[in-house]
């Protein structure tokens, strides 16, 4: 069963800016600690096997500078691993091309910070039409399947099928207004117009509930 006021509650979310060689960027910075040995989460989140059964079927080769795929969703370049504490890879959608940085940090010797960097180009058309939700919400519902998965076990499909069923269900549009919603906030917080916040915010949802977007 997915607590969606627990899961809502234990994330902590961030919108950031930094300068890159080609500019300005966008850094949206998602993160969780989970009751598992760094080494174990190191694994859920790099195993082909495991990726399969909490998030999305991948291929590829994933290894420093091997190409990787990710069934239906994004794919590209692993530029860096430094097991068990960090990896950092281009994530490639169509013609849109961003990069995510993820880093595990042990907080004791069974409890592990999972963090995620994802930086995409001030000049991003997604990141300028929906905000950071664009992608954050995405990995909110990510992290819901690396939480479910790390608290019970190797279940094989059973995550991903529950986690489906779940987020067509009312407590997963629960789920995911929250999740728009404090996405929008961390885009004020980080300076943005709150206006322009809200209208990104609210054609986020639209976009992932299929619901007309509410007019101000």
């Amino acid at each position: 069963m997915i607590d969606t006021t627990h899961q809502i509650n234990h994330v902590e979310r961030r919108v950031g800016s930094r300068v890159l060689p080609a500019g300005e960027a966008r850094v949206l910075t998602i993160s969780q600690t989970y009751d598992a040995p760094v080494a174990d989460v190191w694994d859920a989140c790099t195993n082909p096997a495991r990726i399969a059964r909490w998030f999305l079927a991948i291929s590829g080769d994933l290894r420093l500078h091997g190409r990787y795929q990710f069934a239906g969703n994004a794919g590209g370049v692993v530029q860096r691993c430094d097991p068990p504490e960090s990896f950092a890879a281009t994530w490639e959608m169509g013609e849109q091309i961003s990069w995510i940085e993820v880093r595990l940090t042990p907080e004791s010797e069974e409890r592990t910070r999972f963090t995620l960097e994802h930086v995409a180009h001030v000049d991003d058309t997604v990141w300028a039409q929906f905000g950071p939700g664009a992608v954050g919400i995405g990995w909110d519902m990510g992290l819901v399947g690396l939480a479910t998965y790390l608290r019970g076990g190797d279940g094989g499909d059973d995550v991903r099928q529950e986690g489906a069923a779940w987020a067509t269900s009312e407590a997963g549009r629960d789920f995911l207004v929250a999740s728009g919603r404090l996405w929008g906030e961390a885009d004020v917080a980080a300076g943005a117009d709150p206006a322009r916040a809200a209208e990104a915010a609210a054609r986020t949802l639209a976009a992932y509930t299929g619901e007309p977007t509410p007019t101000p």
